[in-house]
Parts: C-alpha cells; sequence; structure tokens
C-alpha cells in the first residue's frame, strides 16, 4: 500500500510513519523541515523534501507513487501565535490541505486521514464532545475546522473517504524542544537544561489533558482498518486535566530538577480544555493510556540524550498589536 505522511519529519508525523511501515504499508514523506527534522523520518520510509503548497510537486508524487492513503500532518500548530501570523496560518494550515483533497480526488485515493485539533471546539465547551457545535477562537483552529468540513464536502461531492482526529497536548520523544511558541511540555525540558526557569503564561491555573504520543500515533496508523471509522470525527488523547503549575512540578521531577517558575503576562487563550473519549473508545476499543508520569519520564530520557536545543524564533510575524513580550522580535 503506497501512503503518503505529509509532515513525517515532525513529531506526530514521525511516529505515525513508523507505526505504518510497521503494518507493511509503503510509506512516502513529504515535509518542508520548517519544524521537523530530516533523522525523525523513519528508516524505510521515502523522504521528499517539499511543501504542500507546491502544488506541482504534490501533483507529481500522487501521479508517480498512486497513493491509496493519506495521512495529512502537515501543519503549523502553534495556536497562540496563530494571531499574529494569520496568512501563513492560513497558507500552510488551510491551503497547503486543499491542495492534498484535489489531488486526493484526481487520483483515486481510498481514504485520507486528517489531524485536526481540539481547538476547533473553542472555549467554553469542556468536556468536548464530537457532537458540539465547533466554535473556534484563534486562526489556527479557523483553519483546521475549515480543512473538516472541505473533506465533509469532498466525501459528498467526489465520494472521498475521510477519517476526523483531533489530538490535544500531545507530547514525547522526537518532539521540537527548541520550539518556542507551542508544545509546553518540551519547552519545559529545554528551560531546564539551558538552566532556565520554566516560563507560565498567566497564573499556570488553566489546565488542559497532556497525551503521550504512544497513545495516539498507532491509533492513528490503524484507524483506516476499522471500517466504522470511515467518515467520522474522532478526539483522541489523554482524560485527566492537569493545570500547567502541575505539569510544571511534574516535569521538573522527572527531569531530576527543582521546580523554578517564572509567570509571563497572560496570553489570549482558552483557559480549560480537557476532551471526552467515549467515542474513539466505541469504535476503537479500550486502551490502556500511559500515565503523566509514565509519559514524562520516557520523554525526559530522550530529552537529556538530545540536550538543550537554541529557541527558536518565528521571524515573520505578521501583526504585532497584542505580541506577548517574551515573543517579539528584536529588530
Amino acid at each position: 500500500m503506497a501512503t503518503l505522511v505529509t509532515g513525517g519529519a515532525g513529531f506526530i508525523g514521525a511516529h505515525v510513519a513508523e507505526a505504518l511501515l510497521q503494518r507493511g504499508h509503503d510509506v512516502v514523506v513529504l515535509d518542508d523541515l520548517s519544524g521537523g527534522f530530516r533523522e525523525n523520518v523513519p528508516a524505510g520510509a521515502r523522504f521528499v523534501e517539499g511543501s504542500i503548497l507546491d502544488e506541482a510537486l504534490v501533483e507529481r508524487l500522487f501521479r508517480e507513487y498512486r497513493f491509496e492513503y493519506v495521512f495529512h500532518l502537515a501543519a503549523y500548530a502553534a495556536e497562540g501565535l496563530s494571531h499574529f501570523i494569520r496568512r501563513f496560518n492560513y497558507a500552510n494550515n488551510l491551503i497547503g490541505s486543499v491542495n492534498l483533497v484535489n489531488a486526493s480526488v484526481n487520483h483515486g485515493v481510498r481514504g485520507f486521514v486528517f489531524t485536526s485539533s481540539i481547538a476547533v471546539y473553542g472555549a467554553g465547551q469542556s468536556p468536548m464532545v464530537e457532537s458540539l457545535r465547533p466554535e473556534p477562537e484563534d486562526p489556527y483552529g479557523i483553519a483546521k475546522y475549515a480543512v473538516e468540513q472541505d473533506l465533509h464536502n469532498a466525501h459528498r461531492m467526489f465520494g472521498l473517504d475521510s477519517i476526523v482526529f483531533r489530538p490535544h497536548n500531545v507530547y514525547g520523544e522526537k518532539q521540537n524542544l527548541g520550539d518556542r511558541y507551542r508544545n509546553v511540555i518540551g519547552i519545559f525540558m529545554n528551560q531546564l537544561m539551558a538552566g532556565q526557569p520554566m516560563s507560565v503564561f498567566g497564573d499556570g491555573t488553566q489546565t488542559r489533558a497532556f497525551s503521550y504520543i504512544a497513545d495516539v500515533a498507532p491509533l492513528i496508523a490503524r484507524s483506516i482498518e476499522t471500517q466504522a471509522a470511515w467518515n467520522q470525527v474522532f478526539n483522541v488523547g489523554a482524560d485527566v486535566p492537569y493545570s500547567v503549575n502541575d505539569l510544571a512540578h511534574a516535569v521538573a521531577k522527572a527531569m531530576g530538577h527543582v521546580p523554578n517558575v517564572v509567570h509571563l503576562p497572560a496570553r489570549n487563550e482558552v483557559l480549560h480544555a480537557h476532551a471526552d473519549h467515549s467515542k474513539v473508545r466505541a469504535v476503537f476499543g479500550e486502551q490502556s493510556p500511559w500515565t503523566l508520569e509514565a509519559g514524562l519520564e520516557r520523554m525526559a530520557a530522550w530529552a537529556k540524550q538530545v540536550g538543550p536545543q537554541r529557541p527558536s524564533t518565528f521571524g515573520a510575524i505578521e501583526v504585532e498589536k497584542n505580541l506577548p513580550p517574551s515573543w517579539r522580535v528584536k529588530r
């Protein structure tokens, strides 16, 4: 089975690609390396460096490999930053996705698996259930929901079957530790290894459920084998919410450090977000999820091997108004 994995040099994408290889797929990874790393691509996958915005490249790959399945994980998943990089956000997270949907329809792909986000729900909807009406509050969530709607339309109009997953706060090995705008656990670990305090926006009472990668990627990879999953939307991830303050202490413990937290001005973000997973369990069966402590221990061991990474800076900020001071680029 020739299978395309976009974003397969990134965090979740690399783990999905590896799980697909283990299930016998002939995997082609397409990634522009803007947020991922070549070494993340699993052995056995064919790697193509390029962007989903490159229509000619996308068309060539679909024509050459005649993909049966597409797993679309390429995205710039920085919810908070998306307010300030709106053009970049919609180009990469929406228009690029449309290029893939067009090619999938034109080349008769059997199925399209898309990783959306619980960012589509917006505020005040916890626990987040798939039957709720999405009301995204940031451009990232808007783009993700637009792709969901486009896939729904493509099924109705052209018969393209799809599965949509809404993962949330996923962490684990191969995460980009140097990304200062997303993945709070990776940020905390990187700061601790660099001898810096862990930075928390606001008072730290905002809550999230943090999902270990081993509970997410293998499920996404095997989803196409479950007939009841097609043309459905699923939340996927951890059940137990933690405050960011509690998370900081748990990360420090896993890394063998004394907690040292500095509080920064609050961002404009959803304060409390956790999802219901009854539907995914009903369709795919019960799992034995990793506890936060066990997952952090595994990631911490990997992070110590990698070592501290220099924090990256997103230079192409489009809107400076209300940009958090810690994200401002010195000019």
